[in-house]
């Protein structure tokens, strides 16, 4: 048996803050008179120019759409264990790996990526809605609470908070300062109907107003449901 001292000097991990590149898709005119502004997170796997499509029924005049790109690709699928020309790109918000650290990251980015759009429109009341996603919904969630940017209507489209972010605990006051919206639907195989229950519970107690919005479908974008919103 090896002597420990044999194993050699010990690994020390470290971090370096390095400027990168984001990707961000806008739906309407970013340089009209924009009073209601909606950033809109994608969920785990998918691309801003895709996802931002699903919001084409609900674009106005007065109305930004933005998508923001999680800074993490991949690829979804490869063919023989090789990432061909043919292979699909998707993006992650963050992974368990070095979580903390990507979590700054995305809050930073977000802060910075409002600051940006929102200066262009010095002046005018701007109404900012945030609406994650599935994985999105832990990125406008901890947005919210971490973040710099005044939130006033929070959606959390086919997830839930993420499970570090206790509504009783010192994030309350900025869940109760915005409008909380619960989205799920019916046939959702990735969300339970007991998780969105238990979720509405723990808000209650916490005295967190929220509305549960529910509609016939599965883990996906609901048109109607969109627009009623």
């Amino acid at each position: 048996m090896s002597d420990m001292s044999d194993a050699g000097p010990a690994v020390t991990e470290h971090h370096l803050t390095v400027t990168r590149t984001a990707r961000y898709c806008t739906l309407g005119d970013a340089t009209a008179a924009v009073t209601d502004l909606w950033i809109v997170c994608h969920g785990f796997g998918q691309l801003a120019r895709t996802f931002i499509e699903e919001f084409r029924s609900i674009a106005r005049a007065e109305r930004l759409i933005v998508a923001p790109e999680a800074l993490n690709r991949f690829y979804l699928n490869r063919d023989g264990g090789r990432a061909g020309a043919s292979a699909r790109v998707g993006a992650t918000w963050m992974t368990r790996e070095d979580r903390l650290a990507e979590i700054d990251d995305y809050v930073r980015y977000l802060d910075d990526l409002y600051r940006e759009i929102a200066g262009e429109h010095p002046g005018g009341s701007v109404r900012l809605t945030a609406l994650g996603f599935s994985q999105g919904t832990a990125t406008v969630a901890r947005w919210l609470v971490h973040g710099a940017a005044r939130i006033d209507r929070l959606i959390l489209w086919a997830g839930i908070l993420p499970p570090e972010i206790d509504p009783s605990g010192p994030a309350r006051a900025k869940l109760a300062s915005t409008e909380l919206y619960l989205v799920a639907g019916a046939r959702d195989e990735m969300l339970t109907a007991e998780q969105v229950q238990a979720q509405r519970t723990l808000l209650e107690r916490a005295g967190v107003p929220c509305r549960l919005v529910e509609f016939d479908g599965g883990h996906r974008i609901d048109r109607v449901t969109l627009e009623e919103l």
